[in-house]
């Protein structure tokens, strides 16, 4: 009978129950789906780098010669250190193409290794070439083709045998300029050591040692420099870009996942809260109805206790089916990731914690019906069937007020009702704060990437084209190469900065090719008269105070002045004017040049290790703006959706608690016409504050989510005046429609019903 009952009830109060449900499948959903998202790639990533031997460590070399075998031997020396190998990657082209490779060579393949997924298993010996199978997927390259590749002047060529991934380019980007893989234009292979050794006629050049060891790098950094006799480059593998942008998509999922399942979990069970207080009202009758038919009350208990277990249960059962799909939406072949991770398996993993999580949750649901329910119980059968009265409410000092009289009925009427329900009324303010929330920092996001990707294309970036210079390029010969192309040039190397590794770049740019923006994103020249640090740096130093770095491979400590603080793209580095250089006494040689002549009227030299058009880089962040794009859809639709189920809800349960007001207006004269008037001015009210509260809200929570990720971007907090506008057009569209659904109903009231009195 009672479960009978259950359902009955259930289509009886159909909106509120669907809504709730809902409700706890969207926060169930949206946190399973960070969480879930976060913790797959660790563990699959992990499990990645693992199977393929990921260097913890990487030594590089500021010897023109490498690493001898003298050095490797006393490496593998270091107590704690597991395994050691000589290693080499470039970037070569592709003979005939605009295509490039990252050649690696593993000298004796116990670290960084690879992953064969098609054809011959690695051969040290072998004369084939091992091939990245997404370039290969990418560029219709199937095995026994012959590659033939490029590199300062050297031809090496070679048949494919096998298609693999590997751990050291999960994400395969060229340099630190390129966003996203491109795999059209750039992959990576893999030759043997004696493949090496045949290209450069019985030499061997390795000026990279990657190592496993678990120690810190604070207690391996001195172990090695004593070993080797010198200080050497050491960086972690944080510092490498397959590991440190994996473990930054993780720390962005769990930053996510602590900020939007909070505010959906909230508003679900607020809006329970809410709900369950009202239909246990509503349902008072049938409660006393139950006792003098003799049931107990703890049956009666257990049977309205129960309304709020399966609704909990219900939306749990959905919010997990919802969660797999976010995560599997983001986290598999076909998903968003795929286009940044190759990995081999795309396997979801929930986190242990979510377990208890959705226990408690169920628990909370199933208490907030219990104590809901709870205090109708109270007395004898007679006074439980007598309706819900609700408190006498005496008038606020607002309504005692001579201004509160000159306003019209509609605002009188509605500005009562807010004040006397101020539970319901703090839900639908709640529901449209959370709606603009998501709107504001969602498309928020995209206005800071648009900025950040114009400043970077119209400001920094002047130039058609980057030629990057081989190692062997000697000074005067990279800069007479500089003056024939009208180009900038850039000379790169890594520095001991406060016992941390960064970028010292100095450029010459009096030709426009490359510029410098500074905080506020307006173009300055480089000045002489000292160091330039990025944002993430700024932290360490005051403008006029003199700071101190060592290149690595040198006993050499250089002070410079601070002369200001600009925007990097990228890396964390002190930059510097080539004047400013000479006269501080610091080494440097060009790494990179920036012209307009077009790549392919660029002659071959051996002085050019690669060529990279802006275009092609700048499609890397295209693609990247494409999956942001795709994620602030799901927000904007979860806001959608999120104002219509509470708006719904609520204004519903408004509907039911003033019918008797409503059928009195209609017995004085009111049309269905102006009281549907009373019912949207309300929502308009409560939405109008709600949009004044969320843009503040959206614009903070997006301020801090950035300040929580600044780790691999310098970005700068841009809302257009389109994203607020387009936020509360779409908002108030939302509660209008809303309004206007409920509304409708007034015209099917039954008078009769809602106006006799039960006493």
């Amino acid at each position: 009978m009672l479960l009978r009952k259950l359902l009955r009830t259930a289509l009886q109060y159909k909106a509120q129950f669907i809504s709730m449900v809902l409700m706890v499948a969207i926060g169930v959903g949206v946190f399973l789906g960070f969480n879930i998202e976060w913790k797959s790639i660790e563990v699959d990533t992990g499990a990645f780098f693992e199977e393929t031997r990921y260097a913890d460590f990487r030594l590089y070399s500021q010897s023109p010669m490498g690493f001898s075998g003298k050095d490797i031997e006393a490496v593998r020396a270091i107590p704690g250190v597991d395994a050691a190998t000589r290693y080499l990657t470039v970037n070569v082209g592709v003979q005939d193409t605009k295509k490039s490779l990252a050649l690696n060579i593993s000298e004796d393949y116990t670290v960084s290794t690879m992953l064969i997924t098609a054809g011959a298993e690695y051969d040290p010996a072998s004369d084939g070439i091992w091939l990245s199978d997404r370039f290969a997927q990418a560029n219709g390259i199937a095995l026994g083709d012959t590659l033939r590749l490029t590199y300062s002047g050297f031809d090496l060529s070679g048949e494919v045998v096998g298609l693999a991934k590997c751990g050291e380019q999960m994400i395969c980007v060229a340099d630190a300029n390129q966003l996203m893989p491109d795999y059209e234009t750039f992959g990576f292979a893999f030759i043997g050591p004696e493949k090496l050794k045949k290209a450069l006629h019985g030499f061997s050049f390795y000026p990279q040692i990657n190592l496993l060891s678990p120690l810190p790098k604070e207690e391996l950094e001195p172990l090695v420099n004593t070993a080797l006799g010198r200080t050497t480059m050491i960086t972690d593998k944080m510092q490498h870009v397959s590991y440190a942008e994996a473990m930054g998509e993780a720390k962005e999922g769990k930053t996510m996942g602590s900020v939007l399942p909070v505010l959906f979990l909230a508003i679900a069970i607020l809006t329970m809260v809410t709900t369950m207080h009202r239909i246990a009202a509503n349902e008072k009758v049938q409660i006393g109805t139950l006792k003098a038919l003799g049931f107990r009350d703890r049956r009666i208990l257990r049977h309205y206790t129960s309304y709020g277990f399966f609704i909990g249960l219900a939306g749990l059962a959905l919010g997990v089916a919802l969660g797999y799909g976010i995560a599997a939406f983001i986290m598999s072949p076909t998903g968003m990731m795929a286009t940044y991770f190759d990995l081999v398996n795309w396997d979801l993993v929930m986190p242990a914690f979510c377990w208890p999580v959705m226990a408690a949750m169920l628990a909370l649901l199933t208490a907030i019906s219990y104590l809901s329910v709870k205090k109708m119980l109270r007395g004898t059968a007679a006074d439980a069937l007598r309706p819900y009265t609700p408190k006498a409410v005496r008038q606020s000092r607002f309504e005692r007020l001579s201004l509160f009289h000159r306003f019209s009925f509609g605002t009188r009427w509605n500005l009562r009702d807010i004040l006397r329900h101020k539970s319901r009324s703090a839900m639908t303010l709640v529901g449209v704060v959370g709606c603009m929330v998501l709107l504001v920092g969602g498309l928020g996001m995209v206005d800071t990437m648009d900025e950040f990707m114009d400043a970077l294309d119209n400001k920094i970036s002047n130039y058609h084209t980057k030629v990057n210079l081989a190692d062997s390029a000697k000074k005067e010969d990279a800069i007479a190469l500089a003056d024939r192309l009208d180009a900038d040039w850039e000379a790169a190397s890594g520095v001991n900065y406060r016992g941390e590794a960064v970028a010292l770049e100095v450029y010459r740019a009096d030709r426009g090719k490359i510029r410098f923006v500074n905080e506020k994103n307006d173009v300055f020249p480089l000045g002489d008269e000292g160091a330039y640090l990025c944002q993430r740096l700024k932290d360490t130093a005051r403008i006029g105070d003199v700071i101190s770095f060592s290149p690595y491979g040198s006993e050499e400590t250089y002070q410079v002045p601070v002369a200001g603080y600009l925007r990097s793209v990228m890396t964390e580095c002190i930059v510097m004017s080539e004047a400013c250089a000479q006269r501080v006494g610091v080494p440097w040689q060009p790494t990179a040049l920036y012209t307009d002549v077009p790549h392919e009227d660029i002659e071959t030299s051996s002085l050019i290790s690669g060529i990279q058009d802006k275009r092609t880089l700048m499609d890397t962040y295209d693609g990247f703006m494409e999956l942001m794009n795709t994620m602030i859809l799901v927000l904007v639709v979860a806001a959608v959706v999120l104002g219509v189920v509470v708006l719904y809800n609520l204004g519903v349960m408004s509907y039911v608690e003033r019918s008797r007001e409503l059928a009195t207006l209609k017995v004085l004269g009111f049309r269905d016409r102006r009281i549907a008037r009373l019912l949207i001015s309300q929502n308009v009210w409560l939405t109008v504050l709600g949009v004044l509260i969320g843009i503040p809200a959206g614009i903070g929570v997006l301020y801090w989510l950035m300040s929580a990720l600044a780790g691999e971007y310098e970005l700068k907090l841009s809302i257009s005046v389109f994203t607020c506008a387009f936020s509360t057009l779409l908002t108030f569209g939302v509660s209008l429609a809303v309004g206007w659904l409920v509304a409708r109903k007034n015209r099917h009231i039954d008078m009769v019903e809602a106006l006799k009195d039960a006493e």
